[in-house]
């Protein structure tokens, strides 16, 4: 069976620090058939220079630079320019585990279409030391809504591109919870496989977008916020599933609390 072709979207603004290393782990899975979409957003540091010089000697690289309106747009104005019939997406400062690409395209010969492909992705510090790592094991609706750990980095999650046409495209309204708000609309129509290895490295970098609205315990009430949103469609018995799992989860943290506050006396 013929591989299917990969494209890789990277949206960048300002990624002068970390875009050289981006496109040398793409060209460094040794993967045939994919191509590397760099969208940029009119960087005013040396982004677009360095991306240019990459450009002459390797023809799997094509770039776009011009102003957005954020990193949603830009996410989807590459999934219009995308050939491959799977895609994915790496932000500049993140990188797939050696094999990575390789593996996936092995992986989607055997699942028809739609399908999202997630494995486990490694949560690095700003010195690339391992403080975590995210395994979404329960990637449904429900377990969205519920709360369950999902892949909150698109490193370790690849799908076909025809979910695009099921759902629609990333919200260009957002700019924040974009990925959650796909995967609650993708779940619904995909195939959805999970392969417990990883795929991904997610930067957790002190001063990035997501670092600094998470510290100021705004990325948890967005979330939330969108998981009603999609809670109020999910019907009664649907619903009294994620109040019993809810209800339960906040139990247990009480009594973990009190267990503490006890052990202290």
């Amino acid at each position: 069976m013929k591989s299917p072709g990969i494209s890789v979207i990277t949206p960048v603004f300002n990624g002068g620090k970390y875009i050289a290393s981006c496109l040398e782990n793409i060209a460094g899975q040794g993967c045939e058939g994919v191509e590397h979409i760099v969208i940029d957003g009119g960087s005013g540091d040396e982004t677009i220079k360095i991306v240019e010089r990459y450009l002459k000697h390797n023809s799997h690289i094509r770039f776009v630079s011009e102003r957005d309106n954020g990193q949603s747009e830009a996410m989807n104005k590459g999934l219009r320019l995308a050939r491959g019939e799977v895609v994915g997406f790496l932000n500049v400062d993140d990188f797939y585990e050696a094999g990575t690409l390789n593996r996936v395209q092995n992986v989607f010969k055997n699942l028809q279409g739609p399908s999202l492909a997630v494995a486990n992705c490694n949560i690095l510090d700003g010195d690339d030391c391992l403080i975590g790592v995210n395994r979404p094991r329960d990637i449904s609706l429900l377990g969205l809504i519920k709360g369950k750990e999902y892949p909150f980095n698109p490193s370790s999650y690849f799908y076909h591109k025809s979910i695009h046409d099921l759902v629609g495209f990333y919200d260009e309204r957002e700019h924040y919870v974009m990925d959650l708000d796909f995967l609650l609309r993708a779940v619904d129509v995909a195939n959805v496989q999970y392969f417990n290895e990883t795929w991904g490295n997610f930067r957790w970098i002190e001063g990035t977008k997501t670092f600094v609205d998470a510290r100021r315990g705004l990325m948890s009430g967005r979330s939330e916020s969108l998981r009603l949103h999609y809670y109020k469609k999910l019907s009664f018995f649907e619903k009294m599933k994620v109040f019993v799992y809810r209800t339960k989860i906040r139990v247990l943290k009480i009594l973990r609390r009190l267990s503490i506050n006890f052990g202290k006396k």
